[in-house]
């Protein structure tokens, strides 16, 4: 069967016992994800730097595709937000020289305390997208990296 979209363990997280996502729902839009790890996302300060949050996951997709990592909505409620509000994943994240397609979410804290994150908190939401190019789409670059390496082609 050929490989269309889907989780798998990120390289280095083997036996870190990471729970491939699902859906609860038969009609979710999104797969839960969970924290990888025990992490505390200090209170924000201003200045301060995004927590990453590690899930021991990557995913694949075709090339037409990408995945958005989003919040749940009981996130701002307990004073987490991601940083870049939706984070975006390119089809060809998956498995670069860098860090092998593993993504994070990268949260802010605006509660009033940390916020102690525990392994297995569902602690966002990955949907898979197609998307389309316009008419005179030139893009001929190749991933050299992980986070932040779209931009160094």
């Amino acid at each position: 069967m050929d490989k269309v979209r889907g989780f798998e363990i990120a390289k280095g997280w083997e036996d870190k016992d990471i729970n491939i996502p699902i859906r609860k729902t038969k009609n979710s839009a999104a797969y839960d994800i969970e924290a990888a790890e025990d992490t505390v996302i200090p209170m924000f300060k201003p200045g301060m730097k995004p927590t990453l949050i590690a899930t021991g996951l990557k995913a694949y997709c075709q090339d037409d595709e990408w995945y958005m990592l989003a919040n749940r909505s009981s996130g701002p409620k307990k004073g987490f937000v991601l940083a870049n509000s939706i984070g975006i994943i390119d089809s060809d994240y998956y498995e670069n020289e860098t860090n092998d397609g593993h993504f994070y979410f990268a949260y802010f804290n605006f509660s009033d305390h940390d916020l102690e994150v525990k392994k297995g908190d569902v602690i966002g939401q990955v949907m898979f997208m197609k998307y389309l190019i316009c008419d005179n789409d030139q893009a001929s670059g190749v991933r050299a990296g992980g986070f932040g390496s779209t931009d160094k082609n």
